[in-house]
């Protein structure tokens, strides 16, 4: 509240010293009636009248400012109402300082009455600046002290323009810090050449350098304030895009601000906000499809389409399950069930390979595609192996079958719905091969074509068992289980 007080204080101040630059330069070379008037009324008027302003703008600032701060301070949520009434802060400020500044300059006015045309204009002119000075210099100063205030009521909120947008903040700079003290100069040199108000012999050289001057001292801070106005909340944006752009997507810009940075503010915000989802879905289909496939599907689109390449493919099955299922309640089952998935998942993911489908209590696994990799069957038959040794801690049993060859390997369904499968003998031959491993002692088998197609070291650690006709083929499969 301290710091609001003086910046409306410090306004009304810098506004007096604008005014002043009007009224000063004039002094002494306006008619000898009306400037002894002037002096006569102007010296303790004036300084009685900066104090009252400076006593009333504090004062009506703090009493303005005190219902938000009721809420602020102690960082409760502010209601409907209470974030309606720090919208309308700024225009409570202007008012203030424009009614502190008609009823000063009107007061002043009305003592100045029997100085005639030759001084009231001028003192009418510096009112009139000065209260527009007041206005505009207040918003810059206060802005700044008022933003915590401000991203605290807007947190959520649509940002509306109750401001001064950057156009009018630039246009308000140019006419303080260009066009008024220009105008003054320009106006001096006229009046004297005309005689109105200024002696034809006077000399302008003290009341332009005190124009000059004061446009100096007076011109520096307000560009600043007016370029930090807007140079602030757009540096904190450009802070949090170097923050998202390292994948820090909880990044958050307080929209503090009523023009269109305050939009731009909130923008960035809801933009975020989209890519995190965005984000969180691709992760969620990830998780559902395998990170490839849904790689796969945001590169290429939605398009059922898919290629024939050489791949292998692991099938998983538990023994027993309906059993299970039958013996213990609903929650167990969905634990134990779980804890196998999780296991399996990790070995295939460790040895590059994709979990395609989850079937009830079994488990399709290719390696090779959608992305190539190596020795596709080697992985196959590693994970496998893996899979035989980390599985026995679960009480439940199991078979997986492995097999290789030629598959399709693509979106399969409608446009509007559809999967990344894998389509092949090579498959129907996993699936086939796992219920067998169930009876194994190993609880694995593999084709002679998963063992043709893997490299050298793996192989050594298979060796063929027997031939045998598959339930649902006509030809023979070579049938090989691990030696270790």
């Amino acid at each position: 509240m301290f710091h609001y007080g003086l910046d409306l204080s410090l306004s009304y101040v810098l506004a007096v010293v604008e005014a002043a630059a009007i009224l000063i330069p004039l002094r002494g070379h306006t008619s000898v009636g009306a400037n002894a008037d002037f002096a006569r009324h102007s010296t303790g008027p004036v300084a009685l009248l900066v104090v009252l302003g400076i006593i009333g703008v504090s004062v009506a600032g703090a009493l303005s400012l005190a219902p938000t701060l009721r809420w602020f301070v102690p960082g409760d949520e502010p209601t409907p109402q209470q974030r309606e009434a720090v919208m309308k802060l700024a225009g409570r400020q202007s008012a203030i300082l424009v009614t502190a500044w008609a009823l000063s300059g009107g007061t002043f006015i009305l003592l100045n009455l029997g100085g005639g045309a030759r001084l009231l204009l001028p003192i009418v002119l510096g009112v009139l600046l000065g209260g527009s000075a007041a206005a505009g210099t207040g918003m810059l100063l206060a802005q700044r002290t008022l933003r915590p205030i401000m991203r605290a009521a807007t947190l959520g909120a649509e940002p509306r323009l109750a401001v001064p947008s950057v156009y009018a903040r630039l246009v308000l700079l140019w006419f303080l810090c260009s066009a008024f003290p220009i105008a003054v100069i320009a106006s001096l040199v006229v009046l004297r050449s005309y005689g109105w108000l200024i002696e034809k012999s006077a000399s302008l050289d003290v009341p332009i350098l005190v124009v000059s001057l004061a446009a100096l001292v007076l011109g520096l801070p307000t560009m600043i304030l007016t370029s930090r106005s807007i140079s602030d909340p757009i540096g904190e944006v450009v802070d949090a895009m170097a923050e998202v752009e390292h994948g820090r997507m909880e990044t958050y810009v307080g929209a503090y601000e009523r023009s269109q940075i305050g939009r731009l503010q909130t923008g960035f915000n809801r933009m975020v906000a989209g890519l995190a989802e965005r984000d969180r879905l691709r992760d969620l289909f990830g998780r559902h499809v395998g990170a490839d496939v849904a790689q796969r599907a945001v590169e290429e689109g939605a398009s059922l389409s898919g290629d024939v390449v050489e791949a292998a493919v692991l099938f998983i099955d538990l023994v027993g399950s309906t059993q299970l299922a039958e013996s213990r309640p609903p929650q167990e089952v969905a634990e134990v069930l779980n804890d196998f998935f999780r296991i399996v998942v990790n070995a295939v993911d460790e040895h590059h390979g994709l979990i395609n489908k989850f079937a009830g209590d079994a488990a399709l696994a290719v390696f090779g595609v959608p992305l190539p990799t190596s020795e596709p069957a080697s992985a196959a038959l590693a994970t496998a192996r893996a899979l035989a040794t980390q599985l026995r801690r679960l009480p439940v049993d199991f078979g997986v079958g492995v097999s290789a060859g030629r598959v399709f390997a693509g979106n399969v369904g409608a446009e509007n719905r559809y999967e990344y499968t894998v389509i092949g003998d090579a498959v129907n031959e996993a699936a086939r091969l796992a219920d067998l491993a169930k009876t194994s002692d190993r609880r694995i088998l593999c084709s002679a074509a998963a063992i043709d197609a893997a490299g050298e070291a793996e192989r050594g650690h298979w060796a063929e068992c027997y031939s045998t006709v598959l339930r649902g083929r006509s030809e023979t499969t070579h049938v090989s289980a691990p030696t270790t």
